[in-house]
């Protein structure tokens, strides 16, 4: 089955979804507070568009410090292990209990060392995304086959350089691999973040607007989340394919 093929059924998919969303909104004559219709939340997108897009633009801010800050210590953590096991060993039920606690039990005690500020939504999404990452790469320099280290250590390639010309080329796909979950997820985490205290971003303004009962607006703040979460996991299939030729 082709791609475009593939695409067609999920579309169809959704469609159908929807139009029994809408259907049964119509016939049970629910009220919008409870749930609204698939046609008044695109209502609500298009009408508070520039109010999404203005808190959007505090979440993206979060979501990208956050990858950037837990792929870079997950990338440093699963390199460390890699070369000194006993420190691998020690680090894996850590790396593990990092995932095992509840955002919602952490949220809080990030707010209050950290402020109502952005870092505490930082923090969350790095620590999303570190374990994914560290876990990913340190699988992948593990399953790297021996001959192709073996002939570039005939050539007199020491460590680093095949660390650097061979190892992290090699392992590329399971780093990209790590990346596409932890941005997915980090999403989820500065929205959890946002929900437990701050006064911008897409959690900040669902939370109002479900005081207020506005759930048109909750879903059209949950259906901008769904498309970033999309566009950054499709923005980083087209980086691996990108960089695949060159590794």
């Amino acid at each position: 089955m082709s791609k475009l093929a593939r695409y067609a059924q999920s579309a169809l998919v959704v469609v159908a979804i929807l139009a029994l969303w809408e259907g049964c909104c119509q016939l049970l004559r629910l009220p919008v507070y409870v749930l609204p219709a698939p046609s008044r939340i695109l209502a609500a997108f298009f009408r508070d568009f520039q109010l999404l897009l203005h808190h959007a633009a505090v979440t993206v801010l979060e979501v990208a410090l956050g990858l950037g800050i837990g792929a870079a210590v997950g990338m440093a953590v699963a390199v460390l292990a890699f070369y000194v096991r006993p420190i691998g060993q020690a680090l894996t039920p850590f790396l593990v209990g990092t995932q095992v606690v509840p955002i919602f039990a952490v949220a809080p005690l990030l707010v209050l060392w950290f402020g109502y500020g952005i870092w505490p939504k930082v923090a969350v999404a790095a620590m999303i995304t570190f374990f994914p990452v560290a876990i990913n790469l340190l699988d992948g320099l593990r399953s790297l086959p021996p001959g192709l280290l073996e002939f570039f250590q005939a050539l007199g390639a020491r460590e680093p350089k095949l660390l650097r010309m061979v190892r992290l080329p090699a392992t590329l796909p399971f780093l990209l691999s790590g990346l596409r979950v932890g941005a997915t997820l980090s999403l989820v985490g500065a929205t959890v973040g946002e929900w437990v205290g701050a006064s911008r971003g897409l959690g900040y303004l669902m939370i109002q607007a479900n005081a207020r009962l506005r759930m048109d607006r909750v879903f059209a703040a949950v259906l901008l989340l769904t498309l970033l979460g999309l566009g950054l996991f499709a923005a980083l299939t087209g980086l691996e394919r990108l960089l695949r030729p060159r590794r």
